[in-house]
């Protein structure tokens, strides 16, 4: 059995999203954080001139990250020092690094705040959608993942992957876990993210381990397209056709020719016998 894909940390996630963030923006300083016990901890920073940043911890409601945090939704001033609109407990920080321009983006995930990204200047700017659109992506892009590593650990948090098999109920909660992610892969652009949730699936496979079924006869090797996966994922927990459909917002004649497809690529005659046979190829939990 392979090793499970490995993971990038949180840390990792936030220092990445930091990164990106500043090269694409005309911002020159970046940093974030999540929320750790109410508070956000700023982990990562860019571009940063001073040590001021150093330690800075926000919490709900103060700040301008605070109020996005709160309102859900970007805030930005263009003259940090002098705005009325938010409480200045951060000044030591922020002034401290001489930013005049601070954008703030709530990491918002399932309706609640998980952290926020900051980009600043040290001088006046006029930021528009230019600027804002691509930061908010990134902060959505940090957002996709946190929910998909939530809903895998809900579903993995009772699963067993050291042992020789997964027990039953359990292994039902793989190959949900692994339907729910080609659900949500369908609705992502975003290549990076896209291939993360790839991995994410390879470890669903892996944990599953020896409990699929043992097959007699080869298994040729196969190459599902991205949908033919898809749909056979959702006839693996017994969906019907029009189920299918409905989850991966499909017409139900497409979901029975992409089931077709996948059935003659494994040389099954029926709906069960391909999801076997998927299963003792690697390419389902």
């Amino acid at each position: 059995m392979s090793s499970p894909v490995a993971i990038e940390s949180e840390g990792e996630l936030v220092a990445n999203a930091v990164r990106e963030l500043a090269r694409r923006t005309r911002f020159p300083v970046a940093f974030g954080g999540l929320i750790e016990e109410g508070v956000v901890s700023v982990t990562s920073i860019v571009g940063n001139r001073t040590r001021a940043l150093d330690g800075l911890r926000v919490r709900p409601e103060r700040g301008l990250g605070g109020r996005a945090m709160m309102e859900l939704r970007p805030r930005m001033t263009s003259d940090y020092g002098s705005s009325q609109q938010i409480t200045h407990d951060y000044d030591v920080f922020v002034l401290g690094e001489g930013l005049r321009t601070l954008l703030a983006l709530p990491i918002v995930v399932q309706g609640r705040p998980r952290g926020v990204l900051y980009a600043g200047a040290w001088d006046e700017e006029q930021v528009g959608g230019v600027t804002t659109a691509p930061a908010m992506q990134v902060a959505q892009s940090v957002a996709d993942e946190l929910r998909i590593r939530d809903e895998v650990e809900r579903r993995l948090r009772t699963s067993a992957p050291g042992s020789e098999a997964v027990p039953a109920p359990q292994r039902e909660e793989l190959r949900e876990s692994f339907a729910a992610l080609r659900s949500i892969a369908a609705d992502v652009d975003d290549p990076e993210l896209r291939a993360r949730i790839a991995q994410v699936e390879r470890r669903l496979v892996t944990l599953a381990g020896d409990a699929v079924p043992v097959v007699t006869g080869p298994v040729p090797t196969v190459h599902l397209s991205p949908r033919e996966t898809d749909v056979l994922a959702c006839a693996a927990l017994g969906s019907t056709n029009a189920e299918i459909a409905a989850q991966l917002g499909l017409r139900e004649g497409t979901v029975k020719a992409y089931l077709g497809t996948a059935m003659s690529k494994l040389d099954a005659s029926t709906r069960h016998s391909a999801v076997t046979r998927a299963r003792r190829a690697g390419l389902l939990p």
